[in-house]
């Protein structure tokens, strides 16, 4: 599994780490970030339980086990947080922040010694470190109990599946050119995303952020004015449908 940088201050990291080559076939790729700041790490959307050791040994290379005190879950998707028996074994003293909507379906997957603190409809914030993260609404998009991450300092959104792409193969980690990424995109989007009103909410709220990066689970990470030719189309595509 590949661990890339993509941010760095004096203060605290992001490492984006995927595009794991030895993944099955039939599993969709995803994006795991983490972050870390003096000597806490936090881990969002940590993955599928598949990709629990290749995440483990990525992790190690980076941080130790006693530093990451926190894992953070998007939603209840498996891809987003069915690792999350096996994390706690190897962090039986963190807790996790995941929607309180999801937390009897979360803990499906195997809780026994992770603390849950739900996180309310309209947000929150959690420090890490030296840092101070965001939780961001994102509901409807396309979990009802969902939500993204936003870093004021590094001005970066975690979205989730919000700008998610499929693409076969290992993909570059940003988007180059925006039009032709469309393709990558627009059926998930209009699949997957079922509320117009909840898009356009998202779009009023995302827009009062500086934001310099868009990471999403899925996909090419969004930087510059990627940003900002996202938002524009995703305001215009009309989502909600089972059409091809």
């Amino acid at each position: 599994m590949k661990a890339t940088e993509i941010y760095s201050s004096a203060t605290h990291t992001w490492l984006v780490l995927g595009r794991d080559s030895n993944k099955p076939n039939n599993i969709i790729d995803t994006n795991q970030y983490l972050i870390k700041s003096a000597n806490e790490a936090i881990i969002l959307d940590p993955g599928g339980i598949e990709l629990f050791s290749p995440m483990l040994a990525s992790i190690l290379k980076h941080v130790s086990l006693e530093q990451v005190t926190t894992l953070f879950a998007s939603h209840q998707d498996p891809d987003i947080i069915s690792s999350l028996g096996l994390w706690d074994k190897a962090l039986p003293q963190a807790t996790l922040h995941a929607p309180w909507l999801w937390e009897g379906f979360i803990r499906h997957f195997g809780m026994d010694n992770i603390s849950y603190q739900p996180i309310k409809d309209e947000g929150g914030e959690i420090k890490i470190g030296k840092t101070t993260l965001r939780f961001v609404p994102a509901h409807y998009l396309h979990s009802s109990g969902n939500f993204n991450v936003y870093d004021p300092t590094a001005k970066i959104l975690m979205s989730g599946d919000i700008g998610a792409a499929l693409e076969k193969g290992e993909p570059p980690m940003f988007v180059e050119d925006f039009a032709s990424h469309v393709k990558h995109m627009e059926y998930f989007h209009r699949r997957w995303m079922p509320s117009n009103r909840a898009k356009e909410n998202w779009i009023a709220r995302v827009k009062e952020l500086e934001i310099d990066i868009m990471a999403p689970q899925h996909g090419r990470i969004f930087k510059g004015e990627t940003v900002q030719e996202f938002l524009e189309w995703f305001s215009r595509l009309d989502v909600g449908c089972a059409c091809k």
